[in-house]
């Protein structure tokens, strides 16, 4: 229900010629390029922990100087590209999950689909589908739980003609009802597999959990829902949320900010913003109780697991010293904690991770997970919740601070790595409301964090007695364990607590027994 061209460079280098090499190439596990003599005079590193390379040196764009503001108010960002004949285009949309009905559940996907599946009204589906592939451009719509989006990608040539198209569909989409019967049969399909995989289970349960039964994030659609919604229901849906006061428009590639403003301001002539406040997105209920929680799927043999609690806002004062908090914990692959000693040192599963996002509207979550053979369970359980405890207790090594800042900062560059991203952030920016001081103190801020920071924060922020522990797979095979390592198990992680077993919920209706 809810729904980049990276350009690669190869450096050509040399090696000593030597007798082995060039066995290992006529055996086919070299490439020829390593039998190449190198010139005398060059120097390879010992080791690949002795490379040393030139500082990067990057400063980011400024949004302003992207930034313009069309007649009507609505904010446009142009970033020119010319190096290649192309023009994207993307609209953030206010509007999301948070504003459907009761009883209408559904309706803000359906509408971000059939926008452009469903045909506009001076068109059928099929001629609308025929002219955008005869013009080879891209062109899509989307609704998720807090914006909307609508974007294509065509030819420079073409803009003109592709605009058109795009601004029909925005403006006026026909909803055909041939194609919303379509897209009822697929979602129902969608609805009946829901609980087939741990994973979507283990998704479902975990927001009921964290944020309360009645929040707009949890997936409540159900074959009633979706069986109610009627063309009527999306044409008003639409009407009352897609206006210019609800748009940031983003465009970047070969195009002139002139051209495409005047062009905009076109196709913006007389649509009129709707007056009033957008409604304000709700914040979660209180979550469960701390505790285990266990969803059982006997079918299965390996146990799906989330460790965590609720955290809190992006605007934190804490936010860049969590960020390297989690980032040593559990969000830095192979080189976190928590993969090291599940994975690396444990081979209990295939990854376990750590995520601390940050809510830009309500607080974020907290969420240790991995996924393990059901009688290993417990043990990998145990291994993260020890992790958790460690990074509270005990300062971080003088290496894992530096990889984890030096890889936070290296990468900040990926933001702006090509026209697009750098107009779609600004937008995306704007759109949520931070500040424009955010990216150019990034880097400053991250390399700021020390040692004991992190400790500080970890043990403010990482709070044991709240946890929550969601375990989704065979609970007998679970609960029983490993014979051969009876220290660990479910019930000792549970400790005077009760484990609380979560129904399984019917896929179409999610009644649970």
């Amino acid at each position: 229900m809810k729904n980049q061209i990276t350009k690669n460079h190869r450096m050509k280098t040399t090696l000593p010629r030597r007798p082995w090499l060039c066995s290992l190439l006529v055996a086919g596990l070299l490439p020829a390029s390593a039998c190449l003599a190198a010139p005398e005079d060059s120097k390879l590193a010992a080791h690949p922990s002795r490379l040393k390379f030139p500082e990067l040196v990057f400063t980011p764009p400024q949004a302003a100087g992207a930034r313009s503001v069309l007649s009507n108010g609505t904010p446009v960002y142009v970033v020119e590209d010319p190096s290649l004949p192309l023009v994207d285009l993307q609209v953030l949309v206010r509007v999301g999950a948070y504003l459907e009905p009761a009883g209408k559940e559904g309706i803000a996907g359906a509408v971000g689909s059939q926008m452009r599946a469903a045909g506009v009204k001076e068109r059928s589906p099929e001629e609308f589908d025929e002219e955008i592939a005869f013009l080879a451009a891209n062109m899509g719509t989307s609704i998720g739980d807090t914006r909307g989006s609508a974007s294509f990608n065509c030819l420079t040539k073409d803009l003109d003609q592709v605009l058109e198209l795009f601004f029909l569909m925005l403006r006026r989409p026909l909803f055909d009802e041939k194609r919303l019967e379509i897209f009822r049969s697929q979602v129902l399909q969608d609805l009946a597999r829901r609980n087939d995989s741990t994973n979507s289970i283990e998704d479902r349960e975990w927001l009921r959990l964290l944020r309360g039964p009645d929040h707009f994030t949890n997936d409540k659609v159900t074959k009633t829902t979706v069986e109610g919604l009627t063309r009527e229901d999306l044409v008003a849906f639409h009407r009352k949320h897609f206006h210019p006061g609800n748009f940031i428009f983003s465009v970047s590639g070969d195009v002139k900010r002139g051209r495409i403003l005047a062009l905009l301001e076109k196709h913006l002539a007389g649509w009129k913003g709707q007056e009033g406040a957008s409604k304000k997105i709700p914040a979660p209920g209180a979550p469960a109780r701390p505790g285990i929680y266990m969803v059982d799927k006997p079918d299965v043999n390996q146990g799906r697991v989330g460790i965590g609690h609720t955290g809190v806002r992006r605007d934190h004062p804490d936010y860049f010293a969590l960020r390297v908090m989690n980032q040593i914990l559990g969000g830095g692959g192979f080189a976190s904690r928590i993969m090291s000693r599940v994975r690396s040192d444990e081979g209990l599963a295939y990854t376990a991770r750590s995520s601390y996002d940050f809510g830009t509207y309500y607080p974020g979550i907290f969420r240790a997970y991995f996924q393990s053979k059901s009688e290993s369970v417990a043990h990998a359980a145990t291994l993260v919740l020890e992790e958790i405890e460690k990074i509270r207790s005990s300062p971080v090594t003088s290496t894992e601070l530096l990889t984890a800042r030096n890889y936070m900062v290296e990468v900040f560059p990926r933001f702006f790595s090509s026209a697009s991203q750098v107009a779609n952030t600004f937008a995306s920016e704007e759109f949520t409301g931070r500040s424009d001081e955010f990216f150019s103190t990034y880097r400053d801020k991250i390399r700021a964090v020390t040692a004991p920071e992190i400790m500080r924060v970890a043990k403010k922020h990482l709070v044991p007695e709240k946890l929550i522990i969601l375990i989704v797979g065979n609970s007998k095979d679970i609960l029983a364990g490993d014979p051969d390592k009876p220290q660990f198990s479910i019930g000792k992680l549970a400790g005077e607590g009760k484990i609380e077993k979560i129904p399984l919920a019917d896929p179409l209706s999610l009644k649970r027994e």
